[in-house]
């Protein structure tokens, strides 16, 4: 992506954006190497009211969201649009790698989630980037719906499945101290006893960031939770 517009949009400096996009109108709709949008990046680095002007202006140009921004959007009626037309749309995946139901699990809503789920999106999709995760590892690292994680569930999302690093979804509940979504996870099968490459298991990487009420309880659980 052009280094100025995505400096401008991590330090969500939305007035020198402003300028830049009138000055060239063209750069609302830019996309980087990999075919990410720039409204996409908004998203990715949490800049609301940059995320907003970026919609604006593709409103303004009648530029209608792809499956991708749709899907991080939470925006159902555009996600309907193009899945309707196109059924197989839930199951392609990025530039970078993700599928919609990522997205949607790590960024969107609950609504969106069903919906593409609801149309054939592959709920154990493996992401083709480094991550190599799945829609569960998304919403946990991310998102931290309960919802989200119950619809994928619901759907035989995997609790032990593996990411890179040997990380599986309990990992992000116990960094996230998120006892909630923990007994979610084993109440599925999750197995707390995991260790990662690094050969540790969630309750030693909730301990090291101080949450020790959650660690006690996940080093009670019994081997087979």
């Amino acid at each position: 992506m052009n280094q100025n517009l995505l400096r401008l949009i991590q330090s969500g400096s939305t007035g020198e954006l402003a300028d830049a996009i009138v000055a060239d109108p063209s750069l609302a709709e830019y996309r980087d190497p990999q075919g990410v949008s720039a409204l996409l990046w908004t998203i990715y680095t949490g800049q609301a009211a940059a995320r907003d002007f970026f919609l604006a202006r593709l409103a303004e140009r009648g530029v209608e969201l792809d499956i991708f921004e749709a899907s991080a959007l939470g925006d159902e009626a555009r996600l309907r649009t193009i899945v309707t037309a196109d059924p197989a749309a839930a199951q392609t995946f990025s530039g970078d790698g993700w599928t919609p139901l990522h997205l949607a699990a790590a960024f969107g809503t609950p609504a969106a989630v069903a919906l593409l789920l609801h149309h054939g999106a592959t709920v154990d999709a493996v992401s083709k980037n480094p991550q190599r995760n799945q829609p569960l590892h998304a919403a946990l690292a991310l998102g931290r719906n309960s919802m989200t994680i119950q619809l994928l569930l619901d759907r035989g999302a995997d609790t032990n499945a593996v990411q890179a690093g040997g990380f599986t979804a309990i990992f992000s509940a116990a960094t996230a101290n998120r006892r909630d979504l923990a007994e979610l996870l084993v109440a599925h099968g999750a197995n707390p006893r995991h260790v990662t490459d690094q050969g540790k298991t969630a309750a030693q990487f909730a301990r090291e960031r101080g949450f020790t009420e959650l660690a006690d309880w996940l080093d009670m659980l019994p081997d087979s939770a």
